[in-house]
């Protein structure tokens, strides 16, 4: 993945923390604990503190922040006006959130950012028929709740859009103002040393403090992050000005998260510190993941499977191969104990075990060691 930053100056490259999207990351934690093995005891904790009534509601609502991550958690990638800079407070964000009209709200909250259509950007599902039904079509295989979610942000938008600024302000009162008290100066310590690098170091200097997956071709003059998924933005001339903002989380390992929507801001969301994990399986377990991973189709097929279930089905036409050859590498990821496999109606769904995977590096390095 990479982002065009041909001729862009230095002064339209923008570290910054943002309240919003931090409160993204918590309740992506909340909605995907298994992506967050360092963050088991917070997310413990917290899911158990939360009353009825506001975790019901987050269900309905995780489409946003769930298995994948909504564009609306930086609404300031869309406004021109905003220099590419998130609000000071949860409450600016929530303003600048409001401000976007509902076409755009709308078509980021219902757009999945690794679908194929992502960058290529398109009509809103608001005015498009087409993108309706592929908003729905998506919107159901994620559940009933994200089905009746999606069919009321198409039915009645500014509704649902109070609704669910209202949830967030209440998540701030139930959680959130605590967890931003605490990390706030660690992420906007770490923004303005990395401001400092790139004033004193460059650009490169910058980025390889981000992460080692994110590097300066400056031959091509990009931002290339190295990703399984495959898209590219600009930081030249989209709709809403040109630059790149990178955003801190205290939340987001193991997630690096690039919006490179076609006319936003591209923004990259990066952790500032990744937990370590202990207690390896067996040499012989680890053998048998790896030959499993070996497969390229296979490593194409962890990439939707790491982030939400899939019907065979829908690998099959997301991959482009047929229904039987996608069983017959998902009885091989089955095999090794990649996989969590469950039934929704008549279609049995598909996940890869992040849990399982984020701890293969260090048990193979162990296992190699001892």
């Amino acid at each position: 993945m990479w982002i065009d930053i041909a001729g862009l100056p230095a002064e339209r490259i923008v570290f910054s923390p943002s309240p919003l999207a931090e409160l993204g990351s918590a309740l992506h934690a909340l909605a995907e604990p298994g992506h967050h093995p360092g963050l088991h005891g917070w997310t413990t904790a917290t899911a158990g503190a939360l009353k009825p009534d506001l975790a019901d509601r987050l269900c309905d609502a995780d489409f946003l922040w769930g298995p994948t991550f909504s564009d609306v958690s930086m609404p300031f990638a869309a406004l021109a006006d905003t220099a590419g800079q998130p609000g000071a407070t949860l409450a600016e964000d929530l303003d600048l959130l409001d401000r976007l009209d509902d076409e755009l709200f709308v078509n980021a909250a219902l757009e999945i950012n690794c679908t194929s259509g992502y960058c290529r950007g398109g009509p809103s599902p608001l005015v498009d028929a087409e993108a309706r039904r592929l908003a729905l079509e998506r919107a159901t295989a994620r559940g009933p709740r994200q089905a009746g979610f999606a069919q009321r942000l198409l039915a009645d938008p500014p509704a649902v859009r109070a609704w669910i600024r209202r949830l967030l302000e209440d998540c701030e009162q139930a959680f959130f103002a605590d967890v931003w008290q605490r990390v706030r100066v660690q992420l906007a310590a770490d923004a303005r040393h990395k401001a400092e690098v790139l004033r004193h170091k460059g650009l490169a200097g910058a980025l390889a403090e981000v992460s080692p997956a994110v590097t300066l071709d400056e031959e091509r003059a990009r931002v290339v992050v190295d990703k399984m998924s495959h898209g590219h933005g600009t930081a030249v001339e989209p709709a809403a000005g040109a630059g790149i903002t990178l955003v801190p989380t205290s939340f987001g390992w193991p997630h690096l998260s690039v919006l490179h929507a076609r006319g936003w801001r591209p923004v990259i969301h990066y952790p500032v510190a990744a937990p370590e994990l202990a207690g390896p399986a067996s040499v012989a377990l680890v053998e048998s993941r790896l030959d499993a991973l070996a497969h390229p189709m296979r490593i194409r097929m962890c990439r939707y499977l790491a982030r939400t279930a899939y019907s065979t089905g829908e690998l099959a036409s997301a991959l482009g191969i047929s229904a039987p050859e996608v069983s017959r590498h998902l009885a091989v990821l089955k095999k090794a104990g990649l996989l969590q496999t469950r039934r929704r109606g008549r279609y049995v769904l598909h996940q890869l075990d992040v849990r399982v995977v984020a701890r293969l590096g260090s048990d193979f390095l162990e296992g190699v060691l001892r």
